[in-house]
């Protein structure tokens, strides 16, 4: 392409052609991937002095289309709970998972990796070390923080634990810690046996942490530091769950709903 060419393209040109994108039929993300893709070698030609300035610097990114977590209920989340069997030691550890996923809000990769000097049980706190090796203090509520230490006092400690995992909360029968893919697979069986329809991971406790806490009234910034959210816009869309609890609270208590 000759210099003259590129030098003449508009910002005009740039966005028909990403309206193009959008009448054939093109998602948002797959548009805002192209558009990167020309914003980059538009940026190029200004480094390498072929072109003053580029036509597409002003021209914004497709509004992409946020889709809202999938969350438990709290008599969801109680009635998984209420059905593990505990007469097993597995099953007490996996309760013990279960409770601290929903207590603190972890990410399944947090949980795998907590350690029992990160447990702080008479100030009630864990501190989590999170995405970016970014630490923050955590409140443990006291039934989560009760089945961890009943698991560690009781069952943990008669456990062969191989070298490196001493100071793991959560190990399996090899004195290993947990993948993440074997804690998927054990939220999935305890699901499934507690009856719940739902497609079920450790995320999705921790999406209902945090929707719970917002329903409760709980203030955006405490929820953010508590997740560990680097942007208040990445916790901001619990607050779109809490709408969409709210329009169905409306729909079934609502004397004019009913009756429709």
């Amino acid at each position: 392409m000759q210099r003259d060419t590129l030098a003449s393209i508009q910002a005009a040109d740039v966005e028909c052609f990403i309206t193009f994108l959008m009448d054939i039929g093109m998602n948002a993300t797959s548009q805002a991937r192209i558009l990167s893709g020309i914003k980059s070698f538009f940026n190029y030609l200004v480094l390498e002095n072929i072109i003053e300035k580029s036509p597409a610097e002003l021209i914004e990114s497709p509004k992409l289309k946020r889709h809202l977590p999938d969350v438990l209920s709290y008599e969801e989340i109680a009635k998984i709970l209420d059905s593990i069997d505990l007469s097993t030691a597995e099953n007490r550890r996996n309760r013990a998972m279960l409770e601290t996923l929903y207590a603190c809000g972890l990410r399944v990769s947090e949980l795998v990796s907590l350690k029992i000097s990160m447990i702080y049980p008479k100030e009630g706190f864990v501190r989590i070390i999170g995405k970016g090796d970014k630490e923050r203090l955590v409140p443990i509520g006291h039934t989560a923080l009760e089945q961890i230490l009943t698991y560690i006092k009781a069952d943990r400690c008669h456990i062969e634990i191989q070298k490196g995992n001493e100071d793991i909360v959560f190990l399996n029968r090899y004195g290993k810690s947990l993948s993440r893919v074997m804690v998927f697979k054990i939220i999935k069986r305890l699901v499934a046996e507690a009856g719940i329809r739902k497609t079920v991971s450790p995320h999705t406790f921790r999406h209902s942490f945090a929707t719970h806490l917002i329903e409760g009234g709980a203030d955006l910034r405490a929820v953010q530091d508590m997740l560990g959210h680097e942007s208040i816009t990445t916790t901001e869309i619990y607050t779109h769950i809490d709408r969409r609890y709210l329009q169905d609270t409306i729909r079934h208590y609502h004397p004019l709903e009913k009756k429709n």
